[in-house]
């Protein structure tokens, strides 16, 4: 019965069109805005003087990748967000969008879904989402028919955080962000999740951003976060602002190995300037840091692929 309403439901449809240009989620409830419209966020505006020469980036596999080729890349660098295992129901719940994807107005398309007989959980949603990953318009969908049921968790927060800000759909990430943090959904991972994207998307500034207003969301940031957004922005060849940052925040993160460690990863193994690799060592020296086996490692790897050894 279900299919047969939906079936009539989309013969009715007198202009299927309107969906595919999106009207059909009605962004003005997930309004496209910059996050810095968002209130009180006005006096956060961080930005970065620049200071640091900057150079090309070549050898880092995250730069100038199409969205199909982020995904691989991305996989790799954080399996956390990728689902254990497919839902039983996937196959049908994705065809199934995909059909009342067609209908004119998103109440009808809930309607229909919520007709279809068909109850979804977290798990599910993850599922779906995973396997809509290259159509992140149908995600959205999913999306919000799971926020319908109440099944939004964490991880489906993370792993649609990553979808979009793959896709460059940044204000929508932050829109879903806002809602779950709203919906007390713990959002912390899905911030350093919008820090890892704006990084590879080359958007160093913003990445730093996020950072800055994580307190706006109740969660501090910390050494790890700290640390991840280090790592973000010189995976993607942004080690000239990652330096700047480290640098300027060392009052309140103070200068240690493992900071220093990431930016020699940096120059060592993604940009492979052995010139940068050996002023930060110096750096290194200069105040007073002890090197381990991992700073080690990483000019010996420099060294061998500047042909030096």
């Amino acid at each position: 019965m279900a299919l047969h309403a939906l079936t009539t439901r989309l013969r009715q449809a007198t202009c299927p069109h309107v969906f595919r240009s999106l009207s059909i989620f009605h962004i003005s409830t997930l309004p496209s805005v910059s996050p810095l419209s968002h209130p009180g966020f006005d006096q956060l505006g961080h930005s970065l003087s620049g200071a640091f020469r900057r150079k090309p980036c070549d050898y880092s596999p995250c730069s100038h990748l199409s969205g199909l080729r982020f995904f691989s890349i991305q996989i790799r660098c954080d399996p956390d967000v990728v689902p254990e295992k497919s839902d039983p129901q996937e196959s049908t719940v994705v065809e199934l969008l995909k059909q009342v994807s067609l209908l004119p107005t998103e109440a009808e398309v809930m309607e229909s879904l919520k007709t279809s007989g068909i109850v979804p959980n977290g798990d599910l949603i993850c599922s779906v989402v995973w396997a809509l990953r290259e159509e992140w318009r149908l995600a959205v969908l999913a999306f919000k028919w799971g926020d319908k049921w109440g099944c939004i968790d964490e991880k489906v927060l993370n792993l649609m955080t990553w979808m979009l800000g793959s896709h460059g759909k940044f204000s929508i990430a932050w829109c879903l962000i806002r809602d779950s943090h709203r919906s007390s959904v713990d959002t912390r991972q899905a911030m350093l999740v919008m820090i890892d994207r704006y990084a590879a998307a080359n958007n160093p500034t913003k990445a730093i951003w996020t950072f800055h207003v994580m307190e706006k969301f109740r969660t501090a940031p910390d050494e790890e976060a700290y640390c991840a957004l280090l790592t973000a922005l010189c995976k993607n060849g942004n080690i000239e602002e990652a330096e700047e940052f480290m640098l300027l925040n060392k009052k309140l993160f103070p200068l240690g190995t493992e900071s220093f460690n990431i930016i020699l990863n940096g120059w060592s193994n993604v940009t492979v300037d052995v010139i940068e690799a050996k002023r930060v060592w110096r750096e290194m020296s200069r105040c007073c840091i002890t090197p381990n086996a991992t700073s080690y490692t990483h000019m010996i790897c420099c060294f061998s692929k500047g042909e030096l050894l």
